[in-house]
């Protein structure tokens, strides 16, 4: 039997699904530049095409009514408002080859010690309702997944995109082996916020020192109690200064210390990780791209010896 190569990283971005027809947002990256920050990502490390994910798993964490619907593309104009653009289905596609592919990092993770998702995050997405450009909560569901065949006993979801993960804290409330901690704008969306297990809410225009010392002094603190024996990371790009839909500065310089900071702690306390891009929607594309290969870089930095 051939085992995988390990570290490797999944996408969904070169399914069908992705590349015909408009983007559903003016804020994503323009089809070209997406495809060229893959074949980046592929001179690092191989990169495949992610599975989708299979529905019974979304039921695990998802409404059944709920998702026959979102099937079935009876889905309401306020529940399309609420998502950010309209169904169709290449979006649900779009959910299935992205929470797929959290799923195949999860197993990568628990294998070969890293999994690495380009793409998901979609931390919006609650038991019965769209959110945020969310749908499908990827993480909740492979966490879930994780739980359910005991492969983890405490996990921790790191949520460091500059939204909220609202979604995700609701759907872990009262879940005692899971932790949630997610850094985020104080003033940005979701404006009515659910209770994570650590919310660390930040001004607008926080840089980059500031942001550190929060992880620095507010966040490892109560990992460090937590003891996780699995990690879930958002690596959000959009707390990068011009992003579009963020309210914080952070710098090039300063996203690739956060980054480094989380891969370096996970890899010397030995712990599987997955680390998910989540958001990003900055003005520059090519900084967008900068900061996603260096999110890439830091993970081989610390888990590749």
């Amino acid at each position: 039997m051939t085992l995988p190569d390990f570290p490797r990283a999944w996408t969904a971005y070169r399914r069908a699904a992705y590349l015909t027809g408009p983007s559903p947002r003016r804020q994503f990256l323009p089809r070209e530049v997406l495809l060229g920050l893959l074949r980046q990502v592929e001179e690092r490390l191989p990169l495949l095409d992610a599975p989708d994910l299979p529905w019974t798993l979304a039921g695990r964490v998802h409404d059944a009514e709920y998702l026959r619907r979102w099937r079935a593309g009876e889905v309401t104009r306020a529940e399309e408002r609420a998502m950010g653009f309209a169904w169709t289905p290449g979006i649900v596609a779009r959910g299935l080859g992205s929470s797929g592919a959290t799923l195949a990092a999860t197993r990568d993770a628990l294998a070969g010690g890293l999994g690495l998702n380009l793409g998901g995050g979609t931390h919006h997405a609650y038991a019965g309702h769209a959110e945020g450009f969310s749908f499908l909560n990827d993480v909740a569901i492979s966490a879930r997944w994780l739980l359910d065949h005991a492969h983890a006993r405490r996990i921790l979801i790191l949520d460091l995109d500059v939204h909220q993960g609202n979604g995700t804290a609701s759907l872990f409330a009262g879940e005692s082996r899971v932790l949630t901690v997610s850094v985020h704008a104080a003033r940005n969306y979701p404006f009515d916020k659910e209770t994570s297990g650590l919310d660390v809410n930040l001004p607008d225009g926080t840089g980059d020192a500031e942001y550190l010392a929060a992880l620095d002094t507010r966040v490892a603190p109560v990992v460090a109690a937590f003891r996780p024996d699995f990690v879930y990371y958002l690596a959000g790009a959009d707390v990068l200064a011009g992003d579009q839909l963020g309210r914080l500065a952070l710098s090039l310089d300063g996203v690739r210390a956060r980054d480094e900071r989380v891969f370096r702690w996970a890899a010397r306390a030995r712990l599987p990780l997955v680390m998910v891009t989540a958001g990003g929607y900055h003005r520059e594309p090519e900084q967008l791209v900068r900061a996603r290969l260096g999110t890439v870089e830091a993970a081989l930095a610390a888990y590749v010896r």
